[in-house]
């Protein structure tokens, strides 16, 4: 039996978003802006599809806007947001342990005039909300802010720093990535004073290619793709019908399971963490009150890219960290001021809902050995 436990990097298709994927490319292959009935069929799966997003994240369908993935929504949000207030000023807000896809955005931003906040995380990888809020002025455009870490699990207190944001300025636009999130946690993101929230499809069992964008009603961003119009003009080009449908179909598995799910996961970490605790050498580096669904771990002395070789040869599949970094070091970690040692051994386990305890003791019973058998 292997041990897949990278599920933060992606998951295996359900059933459901394959079988949707196939009809569309299949059966219902017309263009949803076509004006015959194959395309109003399109158009009807397309509808669909949208509200089954805008339902696991608590929000109406017409505030969905439909990408490629966490990345492109993240772009738009940062960019697009960025380049519609740019009248009202040019400084920005975020954190020194956001994704890769928002941190990037941002630096390029700072190489073109904007000036950027980094907001740095705690020694247990959090964030404290009035810092967030202190670095908001009058001229302050966007903030943005990750809602679960993609390497350590730890939840940011993005609710409660928009609120904060809100009442000391209310024209500051509020982002949240909440790709490690979506799916996983409950959300309500209208009843929130979240304004763009980006997720992601093949992080809950949905093909890599699909994602959206949930933007506030009338919040205005600028486009980053021009042309034809869809997405109500803020992601020109024909929908990717078959990605869109899986991911609704995926989202549509996910509905009034979430709690359920989550406590499933609570006692995987619970489970891990008590197996984890009688080996010597092993340091957790995720918060006691992080998302369930990733922990984060060290081994210092042995490094992580010997270490994942090794599990792999027993059939355990894990990462170093957030899989868009390729093995560089963790800029989450060394934010949190960790050493050297601890940010060069690290680990990720990340579970989905059919995660199972004996996949996790799979993990435990290799890594003992791995610490046993692997050279310093």
């Amino acid at each position: 039996m292997e041990a897949y436990l990278d599920n933060a990097a992606t998951t295996r298709v359900c059933d459901a978003a394959a079988d949707a994927a196939l009809r569309m490319m299949r059966e219902c292959y017309g263009n949803p802006s076509s004006l015959h009935r194959m395309g109003a069929s399109s158009a009807r799966e397309l509808a669909q599809a949208r509200e089954a997003a805008a339902g696991l994240l608590g929000c109406q369908g017409e505030c969905i806007c439909f990408t490629s993935g966490g990345s492109e929504a993240n772009n738009l949000a940062v960019f697009g947001a960025a380049n519609a207030k740019i009248r009202r000023g040019r400084k920005l807000v975020t954190t020194a342990a956001e994704h890769s896809s928002v941190s990037a955005a941002m630096k390029r931003l700072e190489e073109t005039g904007w000036t950027v906040t980094w907001v740095r995380p705690g020694p247990s990888g959090g964030i404290d909300p009035q810092a967030v809020a202190d670095a908001v002025d009058g001229e302050t455009t966007l903030v943005s802010m990750m809602m679960v870490n993609n390497e350590t699990g730890a939840r940011f207190p993005v609710e409660r720093a928009a609120q904060l944001i809100r009442a000391k300025n209310p024209q500051t636009l509020i982002h949240c990535d909440g790709v490690q999130a979506f799916g996983k946690l409950p959300l309500k993101v209208a009843r929130t004073e979240i304004d763009l929230m980006s997720v992601s499809g093949h992080k809950i069992c949905a093909p890599k290619g699909s994602g959206a964008l949930y933007i506030r009603r009338g919040v205005r961003i600028l486009p980053l793709i021009y042309g034809g119009g869809q997405e109500r003009g803020l992601r020109s080009g024909t929908e990717s019908l078959p990605m869109i449908a899986a991911f609704g179909a995926a989202c549509g598995q996910l509905a009034g399971q979430v709690q359920k799910n989550l406590a499933h996961a609570q006692e995987l970490k619970a489970h891990l963490l008590k197996r984890v605790e009688q080996i010597p050498g092993v340091q957790v580096n995720s918060p006691d009150d992080g998302s369930p669904y990733i922990i984060n771990l060290s081994v210092p002395g042995y490094r992580s890219e010997t270490m994942l070789h090794f599990l792999e040869s027993r059939g355990v599949y894990v990462s170093s960290g957030s899989a868009c970094s390729k093995g560089a070091s963790s800029p989450v970690l060394a934010a949190m001021g960790l050493p050297p040692a601890v940010i060069d051994s690290a680990l990720r386990v990340s579970l989905i809902y059919d995660t199972t305890p004996g996949q996790i003791d799979r993990f435990a019973d290799a890594l003992e050995e791995g610490i046993a058998s692997v050279a310093h």
